[in-house]
């Protein structure tokens, strides 16, 4: 079985040990009452997530606004008039565990719905790293993560990439390697590791950003994409570890 790397910090230091990852990797900082504030300051919108956590749950999009500062969870909305008053509610939410502050990405749209990507990366029977899937994830309406869990619509990349990407072949091809160097990178950071799961978020110039790397992704999601040998392959690989 894969190793489950559970700390988001761990496997964030470990990726920025590679300068082509560490470009693609938002600033991210443990939260204190100063970072998140810093943090608000220098970039206006800010995603608030746990420490350790799946399925996209806790985590919080925080937003400085002309009159005051403004958080989500789920589909409720907190306005606050004072930073102080909306670290203090933040911090009911939090319910003391670990959080962490990254940079807000303003994350492409289809059909007014915010998506990212899901990029899967498995280390082959061969003994090499490859990207086996990809599979667009479309946020439930007004939620501010797109996991199936919190009712994510999964989409094939292409059909969400189209729009945006003139070179969509190159595109994903980008995809692909850069899930290739993850892997191999989680790997030697952490032995044990068959599989990783990147969550890119693509921005308005197309930038990859990776919010988040998945030492136990699920294979299943690949069921929905039209093309079945993907999925065939995605299980063949992870059978062929879940043997060894």
């Amino acid at each position: 079985m894969s190793r489950y790397v559970t700390s988001k910090w761990k496997k964030t230091a470990a990726l920025r040990q590679v300068s082509e990852l560490d470009r693609c990797i938002p600033e991210t900082v443990r939260m204190r009452k100063a970072s998140l504030k810093r943090m608000l300051d220098r970039y206006g919108m800010v995603y608030v997530k746990p420490e350790k956590g799946m399925w996209g749950q806790g985590v919080m999009r925080v937003e400085r606004l002309g009159s005051g500062y403004r958080y989500q969870l789920g589909t409720k909305t907190n306005d606050h008039g004072t930073y102080d008053s909306m670290y203090a509610a933040i911090l009911r939410d939090t319910r003391k565990r670990k959080y962490l502050v990254q940079r807000g990405i303003n994350l492409l749209k289809h059909n007014g719905r915010r998506f990212d990507l899901r990029v899967m990366a498995q280390y082959s029977p061969a003994g090499k790293w490859e990207t086996t899937g990809i599979i667009g994830r479309v946020a439930a309406k007004h939620k501010v993560v797109t996991n199936v869990h919190n009712g994510g619509e999964l989409v094939p990349a292409e059909r969400l990439l189209a729009p945006h990407a003139e070179q969509l072949d190159a595109k994903l091809k980008s995809l692909a390697e850069l899930g290739v160097l993850t892997g191999r990178t989680m790997r030697n950071a952490f032995p044990g590791v068959y599989k990783v799961g990147l969550d890119i978020a693509m921005d308005a110039t197309l930038k990859p950003w990776i919010l988040e790397v998945n030492t136990m992704p699920d294979p299943y999601v690949f069921r929905k994409l039209p093309d079945k040998r993907v999925f065939r392959k995605v299980m063949r690989y992870e059978r062929a570890y879940l043997a060894r």
